[in-house]
């Protein structure tokens, strides 16, 4: 399971950045044709989802060119990448879960719906009828790829032979023709998270119950389920011992206080269990401790638990620091720490043959990523893979052991593949798929800072500064999450390299942006992301938007009466909370899906009648509503756009309909930018265009001359 939502800084790396050689100088004046436009800047595709084939030394990975989502492979010895699909509209069919056949020579994917989320499949692009959700297939000798049937989650058997997949929250299998397609479980729950042991006698699942879980076991040829020593708790995360003699799996303490955003600094210590294969019970081979670490934190990664000889290797924030421990099943308990330094653990993949680890990491480096290994052993010691000004993730190493992939950006280069195929330089994968029309060479450096919230919080941003002379306008961008990490370069989610262009373009139309790393926000330790008070807990990351505002304000290339804000999904709730609580500072603000009243949130956390929990339920209903830009809307007068998809199923548009309403009756000047049947994180590349080019157009308006 995946927990959710690069360029090396050289040049001899980078070979297709030398087709640009001088920098392109901006106009002089604040408001002077940019240099570039938003199409340009979003050009260039974004590559997602880099995996290695389970034999040989293949790559496969997603790339989405202006919204024409394809499958791309390299290999050995030449790695000349190729596009082995061709969807070719912008039709916000998403592709995703992407899996290799055993003998890699074909590759599975899911295409359609809304891959995060699952429910009923969206359709932005208003087709007549509605897209679903399918599994494809596509083979590696040239043949087109074409759909198997619909569902998502393939998972392909160790023979070869057949394969599991998820329909409607329940078990199916399929040749791997896509015949014989039946309904193995009908559980009540869901499913997910399907892990075949080594011989493929038995298929271990995850099944999510409400309030509880369990890891479930499926086997084939007898057609039956059980379930692996059942509990309240919140078992799930199972994973095969490589010689398929055990199953190990997280079991999580229940907890039913319903809260919403309340810090979770430490909680009922979660453990790992480990069950012999055949048998029902389990046993606990390591607990959390009380205090710091004792809630389950996740990595980015298939697995949270891997098996590395006898032992085994798991996320702990034992530190404060998301960092990687094993513990040895002969040692009962003694957990060793694997990653130390003062940064996250985040993308975590397993060698083929099942011992180094690779992960990428912010330690030595906070506001970036680079890349890791580490052989899993109680005494090993880390080594740096990668460093510099790129950005490193998602590795992928090679079955054979011949090389490494890994997805990569830099300032002025977007998520692209490479690898580094023996003692080679490492190579970008797809290089031509750049546009010329892209401008690397036009891009600002930021340059990372540190501000102070008005509570005295030290706080990490990257401020992108016009080539122009000033004084400049300026903008304060809020990320959404709140769990994200702004980066110095291009993002390695879709929605924030989309956020980071549209910095960088905004810097080129000559105003000053700072991109903020607000409190409750990951890459800073366990209580910097566990902020006391944040969200509909108190908002204490306003303290965070005012020290934003007040640095822009102080610093002398800036026009303090030309202050705007801006963001998305949690960045555009801060970006209310700034025009309501601090329309003197914020003179015009663009909000993009953002939460304007947190106490709807907990409409259904009510399930007992007794009166000191309905009391609870009432106090927390009264914070969470004061912690809300709704709860301030007689003191808001500055200006704001708000853009919306109807069909958002992470903030309901609902949001969005009621501040609207509450600012007609306040006579607040608003903008509307409204997407029919569009979801939360846009699917239409042209939708992030329109949005876009509608955000500078408004800024331009509004924050042109003081006052404007």
């Amino acid at each position: 399971m995946r927990y959710r939502d690069l360029f090396n800084g050289t040049l001899l790396y980078y070979p297709y950045v030398l087709r640009l050689l001088v920098l392109f100088s901006l106009p002089i004046g604040v408001f002077a044709q940019a240099a570039f436009t938003i199409d340009q800047v979003m050009s260039a595709p974004f590559a997602s989802s880099l995996v290695a084939s389970p034999t040989g030394a293949k790559l496969a990975w997603l790339l989405d060119e202006q919204g024409r989502h394809n499958v791309w492979v390299a290999e050995a010895p030449l790695f000349q990448a190729h596009k082995v699909t061709d969807f070719n509209s912008d039709d916000g069919q998403e592709i995703g879960d992407l899996t290799w056949s055993k003998d890699g020579q074909s590759l599975f994917f899911t295409r359609g719906g809304e891959l995060e989320n699952g429910g009923e499949n969206p359709n932005p692009g208003l087709l007549p009828a509605r897209p679903d959700q399918s599994i494809w297939t596509v083979q590696l000798n040239g043949a087109p790829s074409h759909k198997l049937t619909e569902g998502r989650s393939p998972a392909v058997s160790p023979a070869g032979d057949l394969v599991t997949f998820i329909r409607g929250g329940q078990l199916f299998t399929m040749t791997l023709s896509g015949q014989s397609v039946k309904e193995a479980v009908r559980e009540a729950g869901s499913v997910t998270g399907l892990r075949w042991s080594p011989n493929g006698k038995s298929l271990a699942f995850t099944n999510t119950r409400k309030d509880h879980s369990f890891v479930g076991l499926y086997a084939p040829e007898q057609q039956t389920v059980r379930y692996l020593d059942p509990s309240t708790d919140l078992d799930s995360e199972p994973v095969w011992s490589p010689d398929g003699r055990r199953l190990a799996f997280l079991r999580i303490p229940s907890d039913t206080r319903g809260s919403l955003h309340a810090p979770e600094r430490t909680a009922e210590p979660w453990s790992i269990r480990v069950a012999n294969a055949g048998e029902t019970r389990s046993k606990q081979v390591f607990r959390a401790s009380p205090g710091m670490g004792s809630a389950f934190h996740g990595i980015v990664s298939d697995d949270q638990l891997h098996w590395v000889g006898d032992g085994i290797v798991f996320p702990y924030e034992k530190t404060g620091w998301c960092h990687l421990f094993r513990v040895n099943l002969d040692i009962n308990g003694a957990a060793v720490e694997l990653t130390p330094g003062e940064g996250e653990v985040e993308h975590v993949e397993q060698a083929a043959n099942g011992g180094t680890l690779f992960y990428s990491s912010n330690i030595g480096d906070i506001d970036r990523r680079h890349l890791w290994k580490n052989d899993g052993s109680s005494s090993a010691t880390p080594k740096q893979i990668t460093s510099g000004q790129a950005i490193e993730w998602n590795p992928a190493p090679l079955a054979d052991g011949s090389g490494l992939g890994y997805l990569a950006s830099g300032y002025n280069s977007r998520a692209h593949a490479v690898v580094q195929a023996g003692n080679n330089r490492p190579a970008i994968l797809a290089a031509e798929t750049i546009p010329s029309g892209f401008p690397a060479t036009q891009l600002v450096r930021p340059e990372p800072v540190a501000i102070t919230a008005a509570d005295g919080l030290v706080l990490h941003g990257q401020l992108f500064i016009p080539q122009s002379p000033g004084p400049h306008p300026a903008l304060a961008f809020f990320h959404g999450g709140s769990r994200r990490q702004m980066l110095l370069g291009f993002h390695y989610m879709a929605y924030y390299s989309n956020a980071y262009a549209m910095n960088q373009y905004l810097a080129s139309r000559g105003y000053v942006v700072l991109s903020v790393n607000y409190r409750s926000g990951i890459g800073y330790g366990l209580n910097f992301r566990e902020a006391l008070q944040y969200g509909p807990g108190g908002g204490s990351e306003f303290n965070d938007v005012i020290g934003a505002g007040l640095y822009l304000k102080s610093r002398p290339d800036v026009d303090g009466k030309r202050i705007g804000v801006w963001g998305g999904s949690y960045g555009g709730y801060l970006t209310a909370l700034a025009l309501a609580r601090a329309s003197d500072l914020f003179h015009a603000g663009v909000d993009f899906h953002g939460v304007h009243d947190w106490s709807s949130f907990l409409a259904d956390s009510v399930h007992s009648g007794d009166p000191a929990q309905q009391q609870a339920f009432h106090e927390a209903a009264r914070l969470a509503f004061d912690s809300s830009p709704l709860a301030s809307i007689r003191t808001w007068r500055s200006p704001v756009l708000l853009i919306h998809g109807d069909d958002d199923r992470n903030v309901p548009f609902s949001q969005t309909v009621v501040l609207a309403d509450a600012l007609r009756k306040q006579q607040v000047p608003f903008e509307e930018l409204i997407f029919p049947n569009e979801i939360h994180d846009f699917l239409l590349h042209r939708h992030w265009l329109e949005a876009y080019k509608a955000t500078a157009d408004f800024f331009d308006r509004k924050l042109a001359h003081p006052g404007g």
